[in-house]
């Protein structure tokens, strides 16, 4: 562990976007955000500046903005390969929740899929998740990872490529 201070705006957002998702508890559904420039956004609606903290003035700031009525689906691939963002968003973030497994825990799984979620489910060895990617339109990500087990702010996993079928499908909404 580092104990050098957060001050990329991208991990900065992410880190405030999943304090935000961690504070509404556990068993939520998919969550979407849009990133943009905080400068930007306050520039096109100056009354929020009252909002702001100072880590929301650093320069390149980000502002997370939850998109509100995310389509309730089971397939992810579904839902994030309908993604796509206007110019004027700078990043997404994604927060989901998922059980893990160890590997030879999905070797017998049964094939019917609400089975094999029921198995999964009732395994003793089921970790609960979750995740929090966010990436920018220059390429750049990062990834959280919280466990129900562990479930505070000083213990959240970050990295790159924790999730990396996510990242590439958040980055795919961002291409033109």
């Amino acid at each position: 562990m580092s104990s050098q201070p957060v001050i990329d705006p991208l991990s900065v957002a992410a880190l405030d976007t999943e304090r935000h998702v961690a504070a509404a508890g556990w068993d939520q559904p998919a969550r979407l955000f849009a990133l943009v420039r905080t400068a930007e956004l306050l520039r096109r609606e100056p009354q929020l500046e009252a909002q702001m903290g100072a880590s929301d003035r650093a320069e390149g700031a980000l502002t997370a903005i939850e998109q509100e009525g995310l389509p309730t689906t089971t397939s992810l691939e579904t839902l994030l390969g309908r993604l796509a963002w206007p110019d004027e968003v700078d990043g997404c973030a994604f927060a989901i929740e998922r059980m893990v497994v160890p590997p030879e825990a999905e070797r017998d799984l049964p094939a019917r899929s609400e089975a094999a979620v029921e198995a999964l489910a009732k395994h003793p060895d089921r970790k609960d998740v979750r995740l929090l990617v966010a990436v920018l339109r220059d390429g750049s990500s990062i990834c959280l990872l919280r466990q129900r087990d562990h479930d505070s702010d000083d213990a959240v996993a970050t990295g790159k490529d924790i999730a990396p079928g996510i990242v590439e499908a958040l980055r795919a909404s961002l291409t033109p």
